[in-house]
């Protein structure tokens, strides 16, 4: 690997982390308080397991975004799919501090479905371009998955 390649590979996976670094600023000093005094489902699972999941996801996002980084950004396609993976990666980034900094459950829902349906639209358009790219985003979309009926059923506990 080229070291222009690595510089790249580092960056994406830099900026897909910052996302989850802005939701642990809202995250981290109501989990003991307003968060643990919620209502949970059943399947709600350790406190603990959120940070290693979204590292690891947000890795995989940042290696996906490189592999369709790397094909170029004089194609229209390669523009559009960053474009749409900005996107989604903005909507990760704002859930935390609806949920978790404005308290507002139904709120992060409306935003945690359109998160979903911009990773669906990202993995779609990812496969076009690097079928790896796109494969690496499903356990993200599947995290995802069960995150919003977490968050709906948040939502309905606590209302």
């Amino acid at each position: 690997m080229k070291s222009i390649e690595l510089i790249r590979l580092i960056i994406s996976i830099l900026i897909c982390n910052s996302a989850g670094f802005i939701g642990s600023i809202f995250t981290s000093s109501t989990i003991p308080t307003w968060y643990n005094s919620l209502e949970k489902p059943s399947f709600n699972p350790p406190n603990w397991i959120f940070g290693p999941v979204w590292t690891t996801l947000y890795t995989l996002m940042g290696i996906s975004a490189y592999l369709v980084w790397s094909q170029g950004l004089h194609g229209s396609q390669v523009k559009t799919a960053l474009i749409i993976f900005a996107a989604q990666l903005f909507l990760n980034a704002i859930w935390s501090p609806i949920f978790f900094g404005l308290r507002a459950l139904f709120a992060a829902f409306l935003v945690i479905v359109v998160l979903w349906i911009a990773i669906l639209l990202t993995i779609l358009i990812f496969y076009k371009i690097s079928t790896i790219a796109a494969v690496l985003l499903i356990p993200y979309i599947l995290w995802v998955s069960f995150a919003t009926i977490l968050n709906y059923s948040l939502w309905i506990l606590n209302s």
